[in-house]
């Protein structure tokens, strides 16, 4: 998998023993097991777990000392991922889940390893040529037609989320996450909630919305197809242009490929479609309408702010270990740069 940084000691948040104890009980592991932390992301932690004849696993837990356990539910992300096992979105294989402390100091899920690429910046990209490239682009709007396409109800998600009034819901959940969790006071994310609240538009469908849907948040083979998509942490039901929304904002952030320092941008891989054949695709998949689609861009824009909010929060607080206060006060900048964008859109 890409992104594995190798460790020589057991990572925070890891008891070596007690997971090699739990993941015997339920597949066949040669101890010792070896853990490494998979880089990337800033919310639900993830390690590589190796064992002795090189057997692999991916193990997923909260981040330590949370501020937000609400918002990083692993039990229901594992929920979600086994209603898709066996349908048209690919997931990676489970293994299982632990809802209980006492294994970790947290519930936890593992899944088997995927033996694929995440293409996350253009370095990523050098397995695939320029053919399987253009086809991760194309394969990526197939994946997210299908996953609109999914019938929550027959898949046992129907209650998963409320389906109506999505977009009006999300802007009050995101901005009462900010108050609750935000160690800074940033006027603009309540100066562009209550402009987007004014001119939300009416929902086409309601299906399940992965709620962070991207390049990097799949997994392709070496001919540019997705066969895992990761990272269902946000995933309810609701308005599917949401997800195409957020999607434009990691395709691109600044209208080039240059992207946002720390936030990939698809565009700078070189072979890959651009935003507008992205966006002709969806539409002659999923027939919806999207002459409103700046509107959840902007959403995009604005939802990406108040989710790194939420992480420079967490990493002043120390639950990714010991505050790098560069690193803090970068993304505070790149905070202020999304709402710029966002007010952009929703102009």
């Amino acid at each position: 998998m890409a992104d594995v940084a190798r460790v020589d000691d057991v990572p925070d948040g890891i008891d070596a023993a007690a997971v090699t104890d739990w993941l015997s009980s339920r597949v066949d592991v040669v101890a010792p097991l070896s853990f490494a932390t998979i880089a990337g992301g800033r919310s639900n932690l993830t390690f590589h777990v190796t064992d002795a004849s090189q057997g692999h696993w991916v193990l997923r837990r909260p981040p330590l000392n949370s501020v937000l356990a609400s918002a990083h539910d692993v039990i229901r992300e594992h929920r979600i991922m086994s209603a898709l096992q066996d349908g048209p979105v690919p997931v990676p294989p489970l293994v299982g889940a632990e809802s209980e402390p006492g294994v970790l100091d947290a519930p936890f899920f593992v899944m088997h390893h995927v033996d694929a690429l995440v293409v996350r910046e253009p370095d990523d990209a050098t397995d695939l040529d320029a053919g399987a490239r253009r086809r991760a682009g194309e394969s990526l709007v197939d994946v997210l037609v299908d996953l609109h396409a999914v019938d929550p109800d027959e898949v046992g998600l129907g209650e998963l989320g409320r389906r109506e009034d999505y977009l009006a819901r999300q802007l009050h959940v995101w901005h009462r996450q900010y108050e609750h969790g935000a160690s800074r006071e940033v006027p603009a994310i309540t100066g562009i909630r209550d402009r987007l609240a004014a001119r939300v538009p009416v929902q086409q469908r309601a299906t399940i919305v992965h709620g962070d849907y991207r390049l990097d948040n799949l997994m392709v083979d070496r001919d540019g197809e997705v066969v895992a998509v990761l990272d269902w942490e946000l995933c309810t039901l609701g308005d599917p242009l949401a997800d195409l929304g957020l999607l434009r904002v990691y395709w691109n952030p600044f209208d080039d490929a240059s992207g946002l320092p720390m936030i990939p941008a698809a565009a700078s891989i070189a072979g890959m479609p651009t935003w507008e054949e992205v966006v002709a695709g969806y539409a002659e998949g999923s027939s919806l309408d999207l002459s409103d689609l700046d509107t959840y861009v902007a959403f995009g824009y604005w939802k990406l702010a108040v989710i790194l909010e939420g992480v420079l929060a967490r990493m002043a607080a120390g639950a990714y270990g010991d505050p790098d206060h560069d690193l803090v006060d970068r993304f505070a900048e790149i905070v202020v740069a999304l709402l710029d964008r966002a007010d952009d859109a929703s102009a």
